[in-house]
């Protein structure tokens, strides 16, 4: 079946002018919605008057919505990306007034004690009504008005300043220039690829593709010292300000509502439920890896010893920030003989990509179809059609804008663009989604080669947009990835293992120069590398989820102490002094604030899955695949998620296999 392009209501060629006329009527509409479920009379609310008309809202501005605030990530025209966050602002405002509309919620109650029409509902109807009591409630909708006006004004400036605080980082454009000499070490395709300024010294940029290469592998201590304390000093002012403010209105906000603190606001509403369990969590991991911390930092210091003594270089007898990255690359390629510039070499994105493409459609039962000439809101963006193989339904499409460029979002996400839920007609919305990514442009004389931990972010991100493309639920509150926040890495992380797995490995990579496939021995070294520097890696998670649940924790926060503090009890290793790593800490302003530890638990359930159901059965097994779309992508968000996996295992889900893939003894 050809897909019909009506049914994709997106567009990317809007003026600022246009952005801004667009964002005041998709406003004026969506009220009048508000307003019309808000006049019904008590006794006469009904589930289409009430519940039907909200979700259609929900379904119709969402796409609207996306059109207007997805450019600021975007958009390679300045104007457009400050036009389009003023409009995410504006529209974020509007979204705070609609959830503390108090007619609005009375009437949702008042459907709540109407039992012949909750009766006739469908589970996922009587779910939606149930969440949207739930959220008003944690809106402060049944306290006073005085009460009520607080939260209103504390959570639009909190959004406010969120937003300003990703825009910073966006607009972030920081060079660093260093003689040849000074980058010692690093790659050749590297260096050639660099600018050079008038005196011919190389700029360096903080963005992920010249950051990491940098720091993985010059050899010059100063060189990575400046890397590292210009990286970790992005936006140092204006964010970390941010930041501390976002921490006291979260709390001010968890005291009005009648919560402890924020952490147990957020939590109340995830499969951790308390900031006790999760603390409780990252402490007993952090215990079982420190075994391994110690056995890698002595390990490092060793090398460090080594190379200043070969170099002539002042030996301090510890491992800075600046160190870390360059030692554990270094402990991969001494220890399991991992040479990470010869690896790559097999991973050219055109490759990866395509490998990548035909494993999910072979794993999901999926077509992909790359359309031609698309409309798309920049060159380097391309564009497929989903289709399910065996029945030839449609579902949706996907973008891929995997290059950096200025003012462009600098790290990897998915983004879902439009829902696939239940239109107004009772027709299905096709879904759409973009996976962004900053992975290195190829050039006429240099393709893109990827690293393996590329590769594995590619992975990842495009099991977030299966996840938006395969879920099929009616609401939109419930389409895509729209699950508990603890488990929404879940899927994804469990399809990374792909990367890890020799028949998978060997269907996305082959020299760039003449097409030879990867050399068996070359995987087996990379297999047995999985969990080298498994400790100081994982327990560096764990202090960013403990620095999460600390400043969210307490009515105020000086981030850049805090920070330093759980960097030394937790990695063992200073934060640099003049830093704030948390002022570049995206995830906290942008809706993972007190829920960073999910990363990790998600793991628990990601290497469940994946070992008691792929790795037993097949990791290409079609049977396997279609239990994984049915029971844990399709539902989206309208089970619960502890169901889902119940559904997949066949039994409650156990940590064993997590702790197994740590390298951990059980």
């Amino acid at each position: 079946m050809a897909a019909d392009m009506s049914k994709n209501r997106l567009r990317w060629d809007l003026k600022p002018e246009d952005i801004k006329t667009r964002t005041d009527e998709l406003i004026k509409q969506s009220k009048a919605v508000y307003d019309g479920v808000g006049a019904v009379k008590k006794e006469d609310v009904s589930y289409e008057n009430v519940i039907l008309a909200l979700a259609n809202n929900d379904c119709e501005s969402s796409v609207a919505r996306n059109v207007l605030d997805f450019p600021q990530h975007t958009s390679a025209d300045k104007a457009v990306r400050e036009a389009s966050t003023e409009a995410d602002k504006k529209l974020s405002d509007f979204d705070v007034e609609m959830s503390m509309r108090q007619d609005v919620f009375d009437n949702l109650v008042a459907i709540q004690d109407k039992k012949d029409v909750v009766d006739k509902m469908k589970p996922e109807a009587k779910r939606y009504l149930e969440k949207l009591i739930k959220y008003g409630r944690r809106n402060g909708l049944h306290l006073p008005k005085d009460v009520q006006d607080k939260v209103k004004a504390l959570k639009k400036r909190a959004s406010d300043i969120a937003i300003d605080f990703n825009k910073n980082l966006n607009d972030e454009n920081t060079i660093l220039e260093f003689a040849e000499d000074e980058l010692a070490g690093v790659p050749d395709d590297f260096l050639k690829r660099l600018e050079r300024n008038e005196g011919g010294k190389c700029k360096v940029s903080l963005k992920y593709p010249d950051y990491f290469p940098t720091m993985k592998k010059c050899r010059m201590p100063e060189t990575r010292r400046k890397m590292e304390t210009a990286f970790n000093s992005r936006c140092i002012e204006e964010n970390s300000k941010i930041m501390e403010e976002l921490v006291e209105i979260r709390q001010k906000l968890a005291d009005l509502l009648g919560y402890p603190t924020h952490a147990a606001y957020i939590l109340e509403l995830r499969m951790a439920k308390d900031p006790d369990t999760v603390a409780t969590f990252l402490k007993d991991l952090a215990l079982k890896l420190r075994v391994l911390q110690d056995d890698e930092l002595k390990t490092f210091l060793e090398y460090k010893k080594e190379e200043c003594e070969k170099y002539g270089l002042p030996f301090e007898n510890k491992i800075n920030y600046w160190d870390m990255r360059y030692y554990m690359t270094m402990a991969e390629e001494k220890r399991y003989s991992i040479d990470h510039n010869k690896l790559k070499e097999y991973f050219p994105l055109e490759v990866v990509t395509k490998g990548l493409l035909e494993i999910y459609q072979e794993l999901l039962g999926l077509k992909f179809e790359e359309i031609q000439k698309p409309a798309v809101w920049h060159e380097d963006v391309t564009m497929f059609s989903v289709t399910d193989k065996a029945t030839s339904e449609f579902m949706g499409w996907f973008y891929l804008d995997l290059f950096p460029r200025e003012g462009k979002f600098g790290h990897a996400a998915c983004f879902g663009l439009q829902p696939g839920c239940l239109l107004s007609t009772g027709d299905r919305q096709m879904a759409i989604a973009a996976m962004v990514a900053n992975f290195t442009k190829p050039t006429s004389d240099a393709p893109s080669l990827l690293t393996h931990d590329e590769v594995e972010t590619f992975f990842h991100e495009f099991g977030h947009v299966m996840h938006q493309l395969c879920a099929k639920a009616e609401f939109r509150m419930f389409s895509g990835t729209r699950v508990e926040r603890d488990f929404v890495e879940a899927p994804s992380q469990m399809l990374e293992n792909w990367c890890w797995e020799a028949e998978s490995l060997r269907r996305m990579s082959s020299h760039y120069k003449d097409g030879t496939p990867i050399p068996d021995e070359m995987i087996e070294k990379l297999v047995k590398a999985r969990n080298a520097n498994a400790g100081l890696f994982n327990l560096r998670q764990i202090m960013l989820g403990t620095f999460d649940q600390t400043i969210h924790t307490r009515a105020k926060a000086d981030t850049r102490s805090i920070y330093a503090k759980v960097s030394d009890e937790i990695l063992r290793i200073p934060a640099t002094p003049g830093t704030n790593m948390c002022a570049s800490f995206g995830h906290l302003a942008d809706g993972y604030d007190a829920q960073y530890y999910g990363y990790l638990w998600s793991e628990v359930y990601c290497m469940d899955m994946f070992y008691s159901r792929f790795k037993k059965e097949g990791i290409m097994s079609p049977k396997v695949g279609q239990d994984y779309r049915k029971y844990i992508l399709q539902p989206g968000g309208s089970i619960d998620a502890m169901d889902m996996l119940k559904n997949f295992l066949g039994r409650e889900p156990q940590q064993e296999s997590f702790l197994l893939s740590k390298g951990l003894k059980v």
